[in-house]
């Protein structure tokens, strides 16, 4: 299995595996990322095995990175053949990110077959380069053949953590475990697992605003930049690097603002509570602003983009939360665009091919 650089490459990989495991107790997995990267420490974590490669994406401008990015391919091809040799999986599956660019492709070489799964409305580099040779595609969008061919694309929805696919959680019970009155609406605030420093500082200059409104705040600050906003810890405000509890901390919320990663994206469709998307415009290819304009199209959610947030976001904010209407008809859209069985529907597909790989030999 691979993928990485970000959690919306690596949970998915994590989610996977895992359903796997539950239908097949004794299968073997073996995880590939990049070395550098934070999927070194988020699999083993989950109970995985990982190999590092030395690979990293190609840079916009030409830097030392770029220079090095020739040398580092080829070290990785060579690294990802004898892992392939070594492990001789039956099947390989990929979630995006570079390092599984190499492994895939030693994978394909070798006579093994993969399957791709793309988070995104728009479709990841790497993905598009392994399309060719993938069996099947799982993608969470429509519209995914301008990048893929569409025989092999399957729409199964993005893999979520399994604890968020049925939240039974009390609301109440939920913002009493966080010590927040349970009386008041409270405002979920996610910049994604490394932290946003863009929302933080409108955060940051919108507290009087959201304690004049008597919202509670729930706040995802990232690993990052807890230093720098813990300070603003008070009766009304949590501020924590990185939320573990997902599920109470969905249930506790009224409201949810947060970045447009697939991941988030996914598990917001789930949790069915008014999202406003701050999509971040340092990704590639600006993905996030295709996710959230997907559910934007769908009247499912408000989007503010980065630059218009001085000027938008309090005559936004003021206006969702003086309208219930508006904030069931985003609830009950978003929830409609739900896809739940994910998981289990791409292990599906991963099953039939190694069944009929089985077949065959």
């Amino acid at each position: 299995m691979s993928g990485g650089g970000t959690g919306g490459h690596i949970y998915p990989a994590i989610a996977i595996a895992n359903e796997l495991k539950c239908r097949y107790a004794d299968a073997e997995f073996l995880f590939v990322g990049a070395k550098d990267k934070m999927e070194m420490e988020k699999v083993p974590q989950a109970g995985y095995t990982i190999k590092g490669l030395w690979i990293s994406g190609l840079q916009r401008k030409l830097t030392l990175k770029n220079v090095m990015f020739p040398i580092k391919l080829i070290s990785s091809l060579v690294k990802a053949r004898n892992i392939v040799k070594q492990f001789q999986p039956d099947v390989a599956i990929g979630t995006g990110g570079f390092a599984s660019g190499p492994l895939l492709k030693m994978a394909a070489r070798a006579k093994v077959p993969y399957v791709l799964q793309e988070q995104n409305s728009y479709a990841g580099i790497t993905n598009k380069l392994l399309a060719a040779k993938a069996h099947k595609i799982c993608v969470a969008y429509d519209g995914m053949h301008r990048f893929f061919p569409k025989e092999k694309i399957v729409k199964t929805g993005n893999p979520v953590r399994s604890d968020l696919v049925e939240i039974s959680i009390d609301q109440q019970q939920a913002k009493v475990s966080f010590k927040f009155d349970a009386k008041k609406p409270v405002l979920l605030v996610l910049g994604g697992s490394l932290g946003a420093r863009r929302i933080n500082q409108l955060v940051e200059k919108e507290l009087s605003f959201f304690a004049t409104l008597g919202l509670q705040l729930l706040w995802q600050c990232g690993k990052f930049y807890w230093e720098e906003y813990q300070k603003y810890e008070s009766e009304d405000v949590r501020v924590r690097p990185f939320l573990n509890q997902m599920d109470y901390s969905y249930a506790a919320a009224d409201f949810v603002i947060s970045r447009a990663g697939a991941g988030s994206v996914s598990e917001l469709c789930l949790v069915g509570k008014p999202t406003i998307f701050i999509p971040s415009p340092n990704v590639a290819e600006d993905h996030q602003t295709k996710n959230a304009k997907a559910l934007v199209n769908e009247d499912a959610a408000i989007m503010i983009m980065e630059k218009e947030l001085d000027a938008q976001f309090q005559n936004h904010f003021k206006n969702l939360l003086g309208s219930e209407v508006r904030q069931n008809q985003l609830s009950k859209n978003i929830k409609r665009l739900a896809l739940p069985k994910a998981t289990s529907h791409i292990v599906d597909e991963i099953e039939k091919l190694l069944l009929s790989k089985t077949a065959t030999h």
